[in-house]
């Protein structure tokens, strides 16, 4: 069990968008929880300049995306220092070392070793983990073997994983090694349907950085993923989609940030298993 009611976001080093940390944190907070920040190498994550700017105009959704109300959150939060003690996960677990390294059998043997210890002090520090979503996570989470790794811990010890728009699509990759099967075979999710994809890189708008469109099609993805036995819920033309499936709580994209942030304090505090299908 955790020491104290604290979760630990886990975000992208190229970018969040503002309201899916905010609008769940803001809600966990007022449950009691605080909250600790982790990226890949310990670099501040910065937030994504549409997701502050109440006139951006969504291409795919063809409205402006971010209201007015969460954009102020937003950037009260970034006047926050809360961001400056970002974690760095590349000191929290270590790397799986490669079949060509020599002595990989004891390199190998070491790594798990390690890697049991740093999820068994996560576990003990956190009773959640969310990943924050926006475009940035597909550059430098969702095909992170350290982001993989904290996740199956937690998944191992039957803990909440909380994950909103593209910080979903590192539950598709989160496999065991050795038996490489998705831990969400089964499960019902939510997350970024392709009615909601943009062309050319619409989330790094502000950035100097745009890959174009997004390497995948999350919705396809997911729907491979959880399988015959489970089912990818997309909800196009509703406002929101929020998916219970314990332990892991989805989002669609932005609209359902304040909601999963209920349904997330939910399962923490209220023992929700099952919600939004």
């Amino acid at each position: 069990m955790s020491k104290s009611k604290r979760v630990l976001a886990v975000m992208s080093e190229w970018g969040y968008w503002g309201i899916e940390l905010v609008g769940p944190l803001n809600k966990l907070k007022a449950a009691g929880y605080e909250f600790d920040f982790v990226t890949p190498r310990g670099k501040r994550s910065p937030v994504l300049p549409p997701s502050t700017d109440p006139t951006y105009f969504d291409p795919p959704l063809g409205v402006c995306v971010t209201t007015p109300q969460d954009g102020e959150l937003v950037r009260s939060f970034e006047q926050t220092n809360e961001l400056d003690r970002t974690l760095n996960l590349s000191e929290m677990f270590p790397e799986r070392p490669y079949y060509s390294a020599s002595d990989f059998l004891r390199q190998l043997e070491a790594y798990y070793q390690k890697r049991r210890a740093a999820q068994e002090l996560a576990l003990t520090n956190y009773d959640a983990i969310l990943l924050v979503g926006g475009s940035g996570p597909i550059v430098d989470m969702v095909n992170n073997q350290r982001v993989h790794d904290l996740i199956l811990g937690f998944h191992a010890a039957s803990k909440p994983i909380g994950a909103i728009c593209y910080g979903v699509a590192a539950l598709v990759f989160a496999r065991d090694f050795n038996e490489r099967n998705a831990i969400i075979a089964g499960k019902h999710v939510t997350g970024h349907c392709i009615e909601y994809d943009y062309h050319d890189g619409t989330g790094f708008v502000g950035t100097d950085f745009n890959m174009g469109p997004p390497p995948y099609v999350l919705e396809y993805i997911l729907t491979d993923a959880v399988g015959p036995q489970g089912k990818y819920h997309g909800n196009f033309g509703k406002q929101t989609s929020v998916i219970v499936d314990y332990p892991f709580i989805t989002a669609r994209s932005l609209q359902c940030s304040h909601e999963f942030g209920d349904r997330f304090v939910d399962v923490l505090t209220g023992g929700l298993k099952r919600s939004g299908w």
